[in-house]
């Protein structure tokens, strides 16, 4: 096998499109201007990252269409390359079973898969380097690659939960701040709405239960600001709307099925369950029941990343369509202070505008988390 299989299935795709010269320049470009080490061997991440450069250069010389359907083809070819080639893996050092530290009482809870995880892939990395070592075990390689990379593919699981938390954390402060501003455009609502009452109550008009209403209303209000504007930054509510254009085309993440750590798990059990069935392979049962297992491992690998990527189309499509809500009213905020319109209308707007944008903040965001999951099954 290869020392650098992705490397070379990169070059040889590349080559078909660009030349065997061009090809070489590509990847070696690709790999300075990220600061890769020369001499590692790629894994499918990594070729993801050059495609795109290439992409790049394609949509420039040839146009979109062309580059488009280039990409689409050549990323599902190398997902199902990445279904029969595990990444070389470098063995970690040191006896196979390490003597991890003790973890402190106390730590959160959710650091604690994280710490499993990477101690798994310690141990993967130290066992892969004592099964080289060993000529007996030599047939066991293979499986212990998959073994390597399933461990670090959870790993890597794990450091995506992190990032999410964090990132979470950042958009629920922002989403607090922008109820608190609504709270406060639809106090100054019900505050002139009490004052027309008021008048018209004075007037004779029959609006007392109305009033009692506004009135009540007003105070809860007021109560919900009293208690939430200290703990946030108004400024906050400001903060402009992030809008993320980005293709959801299915087969860009196509390697997201291939690298799932649940699956690569699966395939790790399947090399290891044709070790042991030796020249039976095909036909012991302990790999046919791990085949079965690898295939239900893909087709909910498969869900998962289909139910995310809905999920995102659904949240780009509301988030365009309050978008265009929130630029409708700040015109109309804008006439109506031109006209000089009363107060009342303008406040009336104001509150729309604020609730319509805290809607559509709430879309970006649950957009960027989508994309942002999206993004750490395939990327680099």
């Amino acid at each position: 096998m290869s020392a650098d299989p992705y490397r070379d299935w990169l070059k040889a795709r590349l080559s078909v499109e660009l030349g065997v010269r061009e090809a070489e320049q590509a990847v070696q470009g690709a790999i300075q201007r990220r600061g890769w080490p020369a001499l590692r061997a790629l894994g499918p991440r990594d070729v993801v990252a050059v495609l795109q450069d290439v992409y790049t250069l394609m949509r420039d010389e040839y146009g979109d269409a062309r580059a488009d359907k280039w990409l689409e083809g050549t990323t599902l070819d190398l997902a199902r390359f990445a279904e029969t080639m595990p990444v070389p893996a470098q063995p970690t050092p040191g006896p196979i079973a390490p003597a991890p530290r003790a973890v402190k009482w106390g730590r959160r809870a959710h650091d604690l898969p994280l710490l499993l995880a990477r101690s798994h892939a310690e141990i993967a990395g130290r066992s892969l380097a004592a099964i080289r070592q060993n000529p007996d075990l030599r047939a066991l390689e293979r499986a212990a690659e998959w073994d390597c990379q399933a461990t670090q593919a959870e790993v890597r699981r794990w450091e995506t939960e992190e990032m999410l938390s964090k990132l979470r954390a950042d958009h629920a402060r922002l989403e607090v701040a922008d109820q608190v501003a609504a709270a406060a455009a639809q106090s100054e609502l019900l505050g002139l709405n009490v004052a027309e009452l008021e008048e018209a109550a004075q007037a004779g008009q029959p609006v007392a239960g109305q009033l009692a209403h506004t009135r009540l209303m007003a105070g809860q209000t007021a109560a919900f600001l009293e208690a939430f504007t200290p703990l946030i930054d108004l400024n906050d509510a400001d903060t402009p709307l992030t809008m993320l254009s980005v293709d959801l085309n299915t087969a860009r993440f196509s390697l997201g099925v291939p690298l799932h750590p649940n699956v690569l798990r699966a395939r790790h059990a399947l090399n290891y369950a044709q070790w042991q069935a030796g020249d039976a392979s095909e036909n012991a049962p302990q790999v046919v029941q791990a085949g079965r297992a690898l295939h239900a491992a893909q087709q909910e690998a498969q869900a998962q990343l289909d139910g995310t990527l809905g999920a995102a189309r659904a949240h780009q499509a509301a988030l365009r369509d309050l978008a265009a809500q929130v630029e409708a009213l700040e015109r109309r905020a804008l006439q109506l202070s031109q006209l000089g319109s009363d107060a009342l209308s303008l406040a009336r707007v104001r509150l729309e505008w604020r609730q319509v944008r805290t809607a559509a903040r709430v879309q970006a965001h649950r957009l960027e988390e989508a994309l942002r999951l999206l993004e750490a099954l395939v990327s680099e």
